[in-house]
C-alpha cells in the first residue's frame, strides 16, 4: 500500500531530536524561532556553498565550516525531498536582511543564505563559516526544513563550549538541559587544516510513516 506521513504534535508543534536520543528515549526539542532576520530578499546565488559567491572575487572572512547532517523521520528513516535552508551573520555580525546590521560592513564574499534538497539518503551538506556573536546573541546558525504538506520547521544550531551560550535568552528558554543540548553541537577542526572545521547537526522531524 502507498505509505502516508502523519505529523506528530507536541508542545511547540513539529519537533527536532538527535537521532540516537530519538530512538532511545524519544526526547523532543521545541522548535526555535525563525527570527526577524530571515533574508527579506534572497541572494541570486543560493546554493549550499556560502563561502563562494558567484561573480564576487572577495574572499569570505571567517573560519570555514563543513556543516552536514541527516533529515530523518521519527523512526530514524531518511527523508528525501526535504528543502534545507540555513542563514547566519557574516564574520562582522551582519545578516543579509536589510535591518540586520550596518550594510557598509556587510562581507561581500559571504553568501549569508543557502539551500539544499535531500536525496534518498536524507543527507544535507553546506560549506559556511563558524558563527560569530552579535549584540544580544550567542553564535548560532539558523536552519529550516520544509517538506510538502508540512509547515516549515525552524531551529537554531549552537556551538558546543561557547561561553555566551549560558547567557543566551533563546537557547536558555529551553529549561530542560537534556533538550537544550540537542541543539548544541561540536565544531571540530578538520585534520591538517588550521582554518576549517566540521559540525554535524541531524534533524529528526516529528513525522511517522504509516501504510
Amino acid at each position: 500500500m502507498t505509505s502516508r506521513r502523519h505529523l506528530l504534535f507536541a508542545a511547540g508543534g513539529a519537533l527536532l531530536v538527535s537521532p540516537a536520543l530519538a530512538l532511545a528515549e524519544r526526547l523532543l526539542t521545541p522548535r526555535q524561532t525563525l527570527g526577524p532576520f530571515y533574508p527579506d530578499q534572497l541572494p541570486l546565488d543560493r546554493d549550499n556553498d556560502l563561502v563562494r559567491v558567484d561573480g564576487q572575487a572577495a574572499e569570505t572572512r571567517g573560519i570555514r565550516v563543513q556543516l552536514h547532517g541527516s533529515i530523518l523521520d521519527a523512526g530514524g528513516r531518511p527523508l528525501a525531498g526535504a528543502l534545507v535552508e540555513i542563514w547566519q551573520v557574516d564574520a562582522n555580525g551582519i545578516y543579509l536582511h536589510s535591518r540586520g546590521g550596518d550594510r557598509q560592513r556587510l562581507d561581500p564574499g559571504f553568501q549569508g543564505y543557502g539551500r539544499f534538497t535531500t536525496a534518498a539518503d536524507g543527507r544535507y551538506r553546506f560549506r559556511t563559516i563558524r558563527p560569530v556573536p552579535y549584540p544580544g546573541r550567542t553564535p548560532h546558525i539558523h536552519l529550516a526544513v520544509t517538506l510538502p504538506g508540512i509547515p516549515r520547521f525552524a531551529t537554531q544550531c549552537y556551538v558546543h563550549g561557547e561561553p555566551l551560550n549560558q547567557r543566551d535568552g533563546l537557547l536558555n528558554a529551553i529549561r530542560d538541559p537534556r533538550l537544550r543540548e540537542l541543539l548544541v553541537v561540536p565544531f571540530v577542526p578538520v585534520s591538517g587544516q588550521s582554518d576549517e572545521q566540521v559540525a554535524r547537526f541531524d534533524v529528526v522531524l516529528g513525522i511517522t510513516p504509516s501504510s
